[in-house]
């Protein structure tokens, strides 16, 4: 028998226990078996395990990369995050050595479901605030 879950259940379970946790278990879990991501910081992945690597290159970077959920918005089996993404940059990023600095930028996750798993995710990151603080970029002047 498989078990429904609500897209906010499911975005819990990904963030608390496969991010945070670093649960790998949990993505063959919640995770479609085609399920498609792309992430600000990497190419697009496919499947539980094409994630499992993105999830491992991340936190070779940031072993301390932990995702903070600020809302969740659902509408049917589709579900918006806004969220707080954090780490301490002890691993090269960004082509940066390590600066072992704790950087924090804010995020959006898109997500879609189908009742018992993720079944796509775009998440866009604000990648000109984690560029600032490892010192590789600038703020933009609109003034």
């Amino acid at each position: 028998m498989t078990l429904t879950l609500s897209p906010t259940r499911l975005i819990e379970r990904f963030y608390h226990e496969l991010w945070n946790k670093a649960d790998e278990a949990v993505a063959h879990d919640i995770l479609h078996a085609d399920f498609r991501f792309r992430g600000s910081l990497g190419p697009e992945r496919r499947g539980p395990d094409g994630f499992l690597d993105y999830l491992r290159s991340v936190r070779l970077s940031l072993p301390d990369f932990m995702c903070r959920i600020q809302e969740i918005v659902t509408e049917g089996e589709q579900a918006v995050a806004r969220m707080e993404f954090v780490g301490t940059q002890d691993g090269v990023f960004y082509a940066t050595p390590p600066t072992h600095k704790k950087i924090t930028w804010a995020g959006a996750a898109f997500f879609k479901t189908n009742g018992t798993q993720i079944t796509d995710l775009w998440v866009l990151g604000d990648i000109d605030a984690i560029k600032q603080q490892l010192g590789i970029g600038s703020p933009t002047d609109f003034a």
